[in-house]
């Protein structure tokens, strides 16, 4: 089995009595984590998936159906509620769970929607939980040696320089992952055969059922076609007005499907940077897949995979508390633009630029640099082979980067 970074601080004392949402894209492994911790803390019959109607029933019986399952592991016992979010006010039963049981159990909610977004679904459950997420595979998870050979250093320059120094070990794993996607399903298979016939049945089921139960969209059909639309806009700032004219519908509704879309963990999307950067554009965001095979071309490919990485990392240090992380792009109104950036505490990190082969970094990419305060500036490359720093710039493998 694969070991997923996220376990090893996800279930740990360090986060106390608060339960512990776990969420992220549908498939990408959430149930496999948890079963497999009620496994090594001998409460697997503590399983409950909110999509069986059985399970549905026992709580309409009895509010606590889980406590006879449960039983009693000390000091307390785990359970693992899947898919809870799609019951009505599902906040106020893990209110109740949680305010009459916290001294005996430990609570897993796992889920493929954005929990934390449902905002019409109860009380509060503020001071109760922890979220974690978990994505499709990284190359750090394929290349073994835990997560803390991603952490952060003190400074940017020092996790660079520690990137440099390292052995690369995962080209060819990279070439699966561009081919294959994260998903352990599809990349375990080793088929691109297997890898297209899932990914289609994938958006389908997703569709049908995810975004119906978890948007009032009556229109299912027109989020298809913006999924059909979505892959050659993907490496440019997405204009709603275009998308609103290619679907004949209004302004707000594209805006509510790209939200769906989001909720869904289908897309993620990327906010320009301003702060420091004269003449910065504010309002249009980039788009990416969580499926980064899907963009057409290798180079959007290549770059939506990049996002994605650079995504995972930064979650990976938020939820194990290394610090407030966030990722933007940078880019002005006269057009130039920097793919990438890193901030860390509200502050410019790190600068990157991604690319399918090694080349001079552009001068406005330096320039970007510059402005935010001479933050280190990276250009990933699909190519292999590249370690090297030059007047300005670090260049780097991305299968040395990401492993």
């Amino acid at each position: 089995m694969i070991k997923r970074f996220l376990t090893e601080r996800c279930f740990g004392p360090e986060f106390g009595r608060q339960m512990r949402f776990v969420t992220g894209p549908r498939q990408c492994g959430k149930t496999t984590i948890a079963r497999e911790h009620l496994k090594l803390t001998h409460c697997a019959d503590s399983y409950f998936s909110w999509d069986k109607r059985e399970i549905r029933s026992l709580f309409r019986q009895d509010n606590y159906f889980y406590r006879k399952a449960a039983g009693a592991v000390k000091p307390f016992s785990w359970v693992c509620f899947d898919e809870i979010h799609k019951m009505p006010k599902w906040k106020n039963i893990l209110k109740d769970f949680f305010d009459s049981d916290e001294k005996k159990y430990r609570f897993i909610i796992t889920g493929s929607a954005r929990m934390d977004l449902l905002r019409k679904a109860g009380d509060s459950l503020a001071g109760r939980y922890f979220t974690f997420r978990l994505f499709p595979l990284s190359l750090a998870e394929l290349a073994g040696g835990g997560a803390a050979r991603s952490f952060p250093e003190k400074t940017p320059t020092q996790f660079l320089e520690k990137k440099l120094s390292s052995s690369p070990k995962s080209a060819g794993t990279m070439s699966q992952l561009l081919e294959l996607s994260g998903y352990p399903e599809p990349f375990l298979s080793g088929s691109a055969e297997f890898s297209n016939k899932w990914r289609s049945g994938y958006l389908d089921l997703l569709v049908r059922e995810d975004l119906r139960d978890l948007t009032h969209i009556a229109e299912l059909e027109n989020i298809s076609t913006l999924m059909g639309l979505l892959p050659s806009k993907i490496s440019s700032p997405l204009s709603l007005n275009s998308l609103r004219e290619d679907l004949e519908v209004s302004y707000n509704a594209v805006k509510s499907y790209l939200k769906a879309l989001e909720l869904g963990y289908v897309v993620f999307s990327l906010p320009p940077y301003s702060k420091r950067v004269a003449r910065s554009v504010k309002k249009e965001r980039k788009f990416y897949f969580y499926d980064w095979t899907r963009p057409a071309t290798e180079a959007s490919r290549f770059e939506n995979y990049a996002a994605v990485e650079l995504k995972m990392l930064v979650s990976l240090w938020e939820d194990f508390g290394l610090g407030r992380f966030e990722l933007y792009y940078v880019r002005t109104r006269e057009g130039f633009e920097t793919d990438f950036l890193i901030t860390r505490d509200n502050l410019p990190y790190i600068l990157f630029e991604a690319k399918l082969s090694d080349s001079a970094l552009p001068p406005h990419n330096k320039k970007h640099a510059r402005m935010l305060g001479d933050v280190p500036l990276v250009l990933l490359t699909k190519q292999e082979g590249v370690a090297s720093i030059e007047e300005g710039g670090y260049h780097i493998s991305a299968s040395r980067f990401f492993a």
